[in-house]
C-alpha cells in the first residue's frame, strides 16, 4: 500500500511539474511528463493525412528549416517522424480548435479535429524547441523537445487583439507581420481599426475622396494630440490607405493563419477623415474641415464628457448618409467574409446635432425628448444596412446607451459593467475593459515609458477575469485587447507595447481559468524573453522595474518600493549616487530625509541588474505622496 501511494504521488508530482516547467504560452489544458526527449535531424520528415492540411505541413517545415538548416521533407501518409493527423472519429474534448500533441524518442505526433486545430498544434510544438527555433538563420544547438503529452483546447471562442492604423498607418507587410505573432499566441481575431479622426485607410472603389483626400493630412512631428492644426492652404502629403487588392491579399494571409478580421469603419463619431472628404455628410456642412494630423480638438471634463471644436460627426438625419454608409458597407462586406462588421458607435459628440435644424426636425418625428436618442436611430439603420449585407452588428458599449439591435455584440471597454449588462439582455459580448486590456497604455513607471494618460502593468492584465460575477457563461465570446496607436508611430513599438501584455491575454482567453498562476507565467514569460530576442522581436521588460510609492505620515514622507515578481531585489540611494547590488536594499518603508534628495532605485535578479534605474527628484516624489508645490 506504502509502495502504491508513493508511486501515486510522483505521479502526480510529476504532471504538475510538467504544468509549471514547461515555458509554454499559453498554458495548456493538460501535459502529462514522459520520459527521453525528440532529437529532430537532418532527415526528419513530416507527414500528413489530409490534403487540407498540406499548407500546415508547409508551415511547420519551413518554421523548422530555416533555424536548422535542415531540409525538412514532408509529404502526405503517415510515414513522418512527425505526425500531422486530422482524427477519424469527431473528439468532443477538443472542439474546433483543440489538438492531442504526444511525443516520445521515436516521433511526434500532432492530433486535431479541424486544420485550425492541427495549426494550434504546430505552434505549441515550436515552442517545445529551443529559443533558437525563432532565429531568422541556421543555428547550431541540439534541436529536441522533450517527451510529453499534451491535451489542450481553448476557453473562449472570441481571442481577439485590436490594431489601430488610423492615428499612424501600418503597411501591408507589418501587418501580416502582426498576424503572424499574435497567430502563434492562438489568438483567432484581428480587430482591424482602419477609419478615425486621422485618417480613411481602406480604398471604397465608389467614393473615391476617401483615399485621395481622407488617407491625407498635414506632415506633423511630436507629441499626438499635441500637434499643430492644418494651415490654410497646407497641402496634405502624408497620405496612406490600403488598396482593394492589399485588403484581399492579407484578409487571405490572416485566413491561413486561422484568424479572422474583423474591420472596424467607425461612425457616427470618430469620422473628420469622411467628414473632411464629404463635407456634406456632416451638420455644419464645414468645406474648411482636413483630417487631423494629431492636433488637439476636443476638450475632456472631469466627468468624462467632452466637447469637440470641430464637427467630426455625420448627420443622422441626412438620408445621403445612409446612402454613402450603403455603399461604404457594401463594399467592406465583399472584401471581409468573415460575419461580422463593426461600427465603433463610441464618443459620438451630439453638440452640432442639438443645433441642427434637420435634426431637431428627425426628433420631432419621433418624438425623441433626448439628443442621445438620435444616435439610437442611426445605429438602427445601420444595422439594417449591414444585415442586408449578410453582416452582424459590433459597437463598443456605447450602443448601450442608445438602444440596441436585437442580433447586435457589444464590445465592453468601459468596464465590465456594460458586458454584464448585454449578456444580461441575451446579446453576444466580448470583454476589453480599459482596466486590464488596453495595450496602448504604458507598462512601468511614467518616468521610464513614454507618457500616456494611464499605465497598465503586465501583472495586472494578467489578473483579468472575461466572465463577471453572476453573468450567464454563453454570452461571453471571449476578450480582446486593444492597441491604439495615437503614441505608436511605427512596427517597434508595436511589439514594445504588445509584449509581454499579450502574451498574459493569450493565456487569460485559452487557458482554463482554474490554471491560472502568477508565478508560473513569470517563469515562462523570461523564457519568452529569450524567444523573442532570438526572433528580434521587440517587447518591453517594464516587469522588471520597481514601482515606487511614497506615503506622508504626519508631515514625514516615506518611501515604499515593490515589484510585480517575487525574485527580484530592488536597491535604491537617496544620496545622488548610482545604485548596485551594494547600495541599501529595500525591504521596509524608508523615511525619505528633508532637502533636495533625489531617489535612485534598480532592481537585480540573481545578481544581475534587469531593470531600468528610475530617477525621481523630490518634487516627483512629493507628488507621489499627493503633496503639490
Amino acid at each position: 500500500m506504502k509502495k502504491f501511494l508513493l508511486v501515486l504521488l510522483i505521479s502526480i508530482s510529476a504532471a504538475l511539474y510538467a504544468q509549471r516547467d514547461y515555458p509554454l504560452i499559453p498554458r495548456p489544458a493538460e501535459v502529462l511528463s514522459g520520459e527521453g526527449h525528440f532529437f529532430m535531424r537532418n532527415d526528419t520528415k513530416i507527414s500528413y493525412n489530409r490534403d487540407t492540411t498540406g499548407a500546415i505541413a508547409e508551415f511547420l517545415a519551413e518554421k523548422l528549416s530555416v533555424p536548422t538548416g535542415y531540409s525538412i521533407a514532408r509529404s502526405k501518409g503517415d510515414g513522418g517522424v512527425i505526425r500531422l493527423l486530422i482524427t477519424d472519429k469527431y473528439d468532443n474534448l477538443l472542439g474546433k480548435e483543440g489538438y492531442r500533441l504526444n511525443s516520445n524518442p521515436s516521433g511526434v505526433k500532432i492530433e486535431a479535429n479541424t486544420c485550425a486545430g492541427l495549426f494550434y498544434g504546430c505552434n505549441t510544438l515550436l515552442q517545445l524547441f529551443p529559443a533558437d527555433i525563432m532565429k531568422n538563420s541556421a543555428t547550431e544547438t541540439d534541436w529536441k523537445i522533450p517527451a510529453l503529452e499534451i491535451t489542450d483546447y481553448p476557453r473562449f471562442r472570441w481571442r481577439g487583439i485590436m490594431l489601430d492604423v488610423a492615428r499612424n498607418f501600418f503597411n501591408a507587410q507589418e501587418v501580416k507581420r502582426f498576424i503572424d505573432q499574435i497567430a502563434a499566441l492562438k489568438f483567432n481575431r484581428f480587430h482591424w481599426h482602419l477609419t478615425d479622426d486621422e485618417g480613411w485607410r481602406i480604398e471604397i472603389k465608389s467614393l473615391p475622396r476617401l483615399t485621395k483626400i481622407g488617407a491625407c493630412r498635414v506632415k506633423r512631428y511630436g507629441v499626438f494630440g499635441r500637434r499643430d492644426a492644418p494651415k490654410p492652404g497646407e497641402k496634405a502629403v502624408d497620405c496612406n490607405y490600403y488598396t482593394q487588392e492589399d485588403i484581399r491579399d492579407i484578409v487571405k494571409y490572416a485566413a491561413e493563419k486561422y484568424i479572422t478580421i474583423v474591420p472596424e469603419i467607425d461612425v457616427p463619431g470618430h469620422s473628420m477623415a469622411a467628414v473632411a472628404s464629404y463635407p456634406e455628410l456632416s451638420c455644419t456642412q464645414d468645406t474648411s474641415i482636413k483630417v487631423s494630423p494629431g492636433m488637439e480638438f476636443a476638450q475632456w471634463f472631469g466627468d468624462g464628457t467632452f466637447k469637440m471644436f470641430v464637427d467630426n460627426t455625420l448627420d443622422p438625419s441626412n438620408e445621403k448618409v445612409y446612402e454613402f454608409l450603403d455603399k461604404v458597407f457594401g463594399e467592406i462586406a465583399e472584401l471581409f467574409p468573415g460575419p461580422y462588421i463593426h461600427v465603433g458607435g463610441d464618443e459620438c459628440y451630439k453638440g452640432f446635432w442639438e443645433k441642427d435644424s434637420g435634426c431637431i426636425a428627425l426628433m420631432d418625428e419621433k418624438g425623441y425628448e433626448d439628443v442621445e436618442q438620435l444616435q439610437g436611430y442611426f445605429m438602427s439603420r445601420v444595422d439594417k444596412i449591414l444585415s442586408s449585407k449578410g453582416k452582424k452588428l459590433i459597437g463598443w458599449d456605447e450602443i448601450l446607451d442608445v438602444g440596441i439591435s436585437e442580433g447586435a455584440t457589444v464590445m465592453s471597454w468601459r468596464g465590465i459593467e456594460g458586458g454584464k449588462k448585454a449578456a444580461e439582455m441575451g446579446h453576444d459580448v466580448i470583454m476589453t475593459p480599459t482596466s486590464h486590456c488596453y495595450l496602448d497604455y504604458n507598462q512601468g513607471d511614467q518616468s521610464i515609458d513614454p507618457q500616456i494618460y494611464a499605465g497598465l502593468r503586465v501583472s495586472k492584465t494578467y489578473s483579468f477575469e472575461p466572465v463577471p460575477e453572476g453573468a450567464d457563461t454563453k454570452y461571453i465570446l471571449g476578450g480582446q485587447g486593444n492597441l491604439w496607436s495615437e503614441q505608436v508611430p511605427h512596427f517597434r513599438h508595436i511589439e514594445y507595447m504588445l509584449y509581454p501584455r499579450a502574451w498574459a491575454l493569450s493565456e487569460i482567453f485559452w487557458s482554463k481559468a482554474e490554471s491560472k498562476d502568477w508565478e508560473s507565467f513569470s517563469d515562462r514569460m523570461f523564457h519568452f524573453f529569450e524567444r523573442y530576442d532570438s526572433a528580434q522581436i521587440n517587447y518591453s521588460k517594464a516587469v522588471y522595474d520597481p514601482i515606487v510609492k511614497v506615503s506622508s505620515d504626519d508631515g514625514q514622507l516615506f518611501l515604499k518600493l515593490f515589484s510585480e515578481l517575487s525574485d527580484i531585489d530592488i536597491y535604491y540611494t537617496l544620496d545622488n549616487t548610482m545604485p548596485d547590488n551594494h547600495s541599501p536594499l529595500y525591504s521596509v518603508p524608508v523615511p525619505i530625509p528633508d532637502g533636495p534628495v533625489i531617489l535612485r532605485t534598480r532592481a537585480y535578479r540573481e545578481e544581475k541588474p534587469v531593470s531600468h534605474m528610475l530617477k525621481l527628484e523630490k518634487k516627483e516624489l512629493l507628488k507621489r505622496a499627493g503633496i503639490f508645490q
